[in-house]
């Protein structure tokens, strides 16, 4: 199992070289390579050249921190065919990118348009089609989430879309902060997991409110009915997932995969922050 941090909370504050830096003195082995203006950012083409790749690889190995991931967010379901076209473009390069540091594993967000779902789907089977040959010559393997507000938020869908890609290098993302999005409101975790099997690969832990509880008035948006999506990414405990129980189904199916710390919601106090936050993976996961 690969324990990894996401150094999202510092990314606009710190350099490359004092982010991997950070993510050592953390206490991490691992970094997620999420979004960056100055090398991978969301919706856009990368902007890292042959020499800033090399830069990177050089600042995680003298920090003795490895890349478990990278993260790009890109339009690849958009309706709109050239916003898709674009985002296929530009995750092209994110896979040379991916592959040239070294890195076997690219995870992402399915994206679309919610409200056209099914115009969505066609555009992602699209994509994929014209992605997979460039994902299979560079050995890398892809793990997608569900995520609120793209065009699939729930876990089953998710999982049935990926199975019927037929292919053993596409695995699936689980983001406990999006876990009431994932059912009918309830976060039942062991359902999630005995609905996706040994697809899930990545867990991502960070807690939120069920924006579904107190009849749907746990949070009140004016006006009633606005389209809005609403989670948070909080530390453990300072929301409502039932950790317990996703730490349980974690160790009982051993899982081997990449763990990562997703927390977002405090840049002003970091390393209080992940003290709560790697201290309840590592008791959770009895490591």
């Amino acid at each position: 199992m690969k324990l990894a941090y996401d150094p999202s909370m510092f990314r606009d504050t710190m350099t490359l070289k004092q982010m991997f830096d950070e993510v050592a003195r953390l206490g991490y082995e691992y970094i997620e390579l999420s979004p960056r203006r100055d090398f991978i950012w969301f919706y856009e083409y990368p902007v890292a050249d042959t020499a800033l790749i090399k830069q990177v690889k050089r600042y995680a190995q003298d920090a003795g921190v490895k890349i478990s991931s990278v993260l790009p967010v890109q339009q690849w379901s958009s309706p709109d065919e050239q916003e898709r076209e674009f985002a296929v473009r530009n995750l092209k390069r994110t896979i040379e990118i991916t592959a040239r540091l070294g890195v076997k594993v690219l995870n992402t967000e399915f994206s679309g348009d919610k409200f056209q779902p099914l115009v969505s789907q066609g555009q992602w089977y699209k994509s994929m089609e014209e992605l997979a040959p460039v994902f299979e010559k560079n050995g890398i393997k892809l793990e997608i989430q569900p995520h609120p507000n793209d065009f699939i938020e729930s876990n089953l869908a998710a999982t049935r879309l990926i199975r019927s890609l037929d292919v053993d290098w596409v695995h699936q993302v689980w983001c406990s902060s999006h876990a009431f999005y994932m059912d009918d409101g309830h976060g039942d975790i062991r359902q999630q997991f005995a609905e996706s099997g040994d697809l899930i690969t990545h867990v991502l832990i960070a807690d939120t409110l069920n924006h579904k509880g107190n009849q749907g008035l746990r949070y009140i948006i004016n006006p009633p009915g606005a389209p809005v999506t609403i989670h948070q990414h909080l530390n453990p405990d300072e929301g409502e997932v039932d950790f317990a129980t996703l730490y349980a189904v974690l160790r009982e199916r051993h899982f081997n995969g990449i763990i990562t710390n997703n927390v977002f919601a405090w840049p002003d106090k970091v390393d209080w922050s992940n003290k709560i936050t790697l201290q309840s993976i590592k008791n959770g996961l009895q490591i």
